[in-house]
C-alpha cells in the first residue's frame, strides 16, 4: 500500500485542503479499479466502506493476492469537510458558488480526439493505452483556479487511468441502489448483485456532468469519431448509493466492503472467483424513475416501507397539516420499487418526497436531482 496526497489551495489566505488516496498493486499489469467515497462530504456510508475496503486490501496485499491495481479515495472532498451551518455539515454544495460537488466535470472528448488524431491503428489494446494518455493530456491542458474545480481535476486525474470507476454515495434514506450508463451496465451488474441493489437506474446522459459519466463518456465519443478503428470501452463506471445518511455502521459497512472485495475478485484484480448471486432487481431506465413532489406543506409520513413495489395510484406518502389536521395523500404516478426518500419528516411545497424505479421512461432533460 502507498499513501499519497495533494494539497489544494483554498480561496482564503493561507488555507489548504489535503486530498489523500491509497494505491495497491502499483507494479501489476492486471485490471485497475478506482473507488471513492465522500464526494458529497455529508454522506458517511461511502467513506466508511472505502476505509474498510482499504483495511481489507491491506490484508490481501499481505497475502499476496493482488493481481491488478486499486486506487481508493476514502474522503474525496476535503473542501466540504469544513462547511457547517448551525452544527450540521453541508457537503453537497460548494458554499462559495452553490454548485453541486458531483456536477460540472469537464467533457474531455473533443480535446482527446484532437490529440490522438492519426495515431490509432488496428491494435485495440494499443489504442486503449493511447486514449488513456490522451485523456490525461487533455485534462492537463486547462488547470483550473477555483478550489472546487481543482478538486474535480485531481479526482479525474486519479480515475482516468482506471478500467472501472465506483463512486460511493448515499441518499437521505434508501435501499441500496446504483446508477450507471448503458455501456457500463454489463460490467456493473455483478456489483449490483453483490451489493444487493434494489434498483439499478440506467441513463446514457443523466444531466449536469456528474463524475462517473465524465470518465466514461469520452470513450464512446472517440469510438464514434474513428469508426474504422478498434476502440474498446476502456472505462466503465457507476454511482453506488449505500442506503441513507444515518446508515454509518461498521458491521454493515464491512458487509458492503466485502461486496467490493468480491467484485475485485470477479474482475481479476484479486485472486479468486466469487459466487455472484442473482440480481435483487431488474435494471430500469433512469428516465422512468419518478420523483414524488409535495404539493402542500406539513408533516410527512409514509404508509409504505422502502423497498416495497408500489402500484400506480397507490398512496406512498401522507402530508398532515399540523394546524387544521387535514390529510393530503401523495400517490405514485408509476409502478415500481420505492427505493429512496428524504431523511426529514417536515415537507415544504415542492419538496422531493421519494423515488420510484419505474420500468417505462417518461422523463427527459436533466434526470438527476440538483
Amino acid at each position: 500500500m502507498h499513501e499519497h496526497f495533494i494539497d489544494i489551495p483554498g480561496r482564503g489566505t493561507g488555507t489548504i485542503h489535503r486530498l489523500t488516496w491509497f494505491s495497491f498493486g502499483g507494479g501489476n499489469d492486471g485490471p485497475h479499479v478506482y473507488v471513492q467515497g465522500g464526494l458529497h462530504a455529508d454522506e458517511g456510508p461511502g467513506m466508511m466502506v472505502a476505509r474498510l475496503l482499504i483495511d481489507r486490501l491491506i490484508e490481501e496485499e499481505r497475502a499476496g493476492t493482488i493481481l491488478g491495481r486499486v486506487t481508493v479515495v476514502p474522503a474525496a472532498n476535503p473542501l466540504a469537510f469544513g462547511q457547517f451551518l448551525h452544527g450540521d455539515q453541508q457537503g453537497r454544495f460548494d458554499y462559495y458558488d452553490g454548485r453541486n460537488f458531483n456536477r460540472d466535470y469537464p467533457d474531455l472528448s473533443a480535446k482527446a480526439i484532437a490529440i490522438i488524431a492519426d495515431t490509432l491503428d488496428d491494435d485495440a489494446q494499443a489504442n486503449a493505452d493511447r486514449i488513456r494518455r490522451a485523456l490525461l493530456e487533455a485534462l492537463e491542458t486547462d488547470l483550473p483556479s477555483a478550489p472546487s474545480d481543482r478538486l474535480r481535476h485531481a479526482l479525474m486525474r486519479l480515475a482516468l487511468p482506471a478500467d472501472s470507476v465506483i463512486d460511493l454515495h448515499c441518499d437521505g434514506e434508501a435501499e441500496v441502489h446504483l446508477y450507471t450508463q448503458p455501456v457500463s451496465l454489463d460490467r456493473m451488474l455483478p456489483l449490483a448483485a453483490l451489493a444487493r441493489c434494489r434498483a439499478v437506474l440506467v441513463a446514457d446522459v443523466s444531466g449536469g456532468e456528474p463524475f462517473d459519466e465524465a470518465v466514461t463518456r469520452p470513450w464512446g465519443a472517440i469510438a464514434e469519431a474513428f469508426p474504422n478503428k478498434p476502440i474498446p470501452q476502456g472505462c466503465t463506471s457507476c454511482t453506488l448509493e449505500l442506503r441513507g445518511r444515518m446508515d454509518v455502521d461498521r458491521e454493515v459497512g464491512a458487509v458492503d466492503a466485502e461486496a467490493l472485495v468480491d467484485y475485485l475478485r470477479h474482475v481479476g484484480v484479486l485472486v479468486g472467483q466469487p459466487t455472484i448471486p442473482a440480481l435483487s432487481c431488474e435494471p430500469t431506465p433512469l428516465a422512468g424513475s419518478e420523483a414524488l413532489v409535495a404539493p402542500v406543506s406539513g408533516l410527512l409520513s409514509y404508509p409504505v416501507p422502502l423497498g416495497k413495489h408500489v402500484r400506480a395510484g397507490e398512496v406512498v406518502a401522507e402530508i398532515t397539516d399540523p394546524v387544521t389536521g387535514s390529510l393530503h395523500p401523495v400517490r405514485a404516478g408509476t409502478s415500481g420499487v420505492f427505493y429512496a426518500r428524504p431523511a426529514t419528516r417536515i415537507a415544504e411545497v415542492d419538496k422531493r418526497l421519494g423515488k420510484i424505479a419505474g420500468s417505462h421512461p417518461f422523463r427527459d432533460g436533466p434526470l438527476l436531482s440538483p
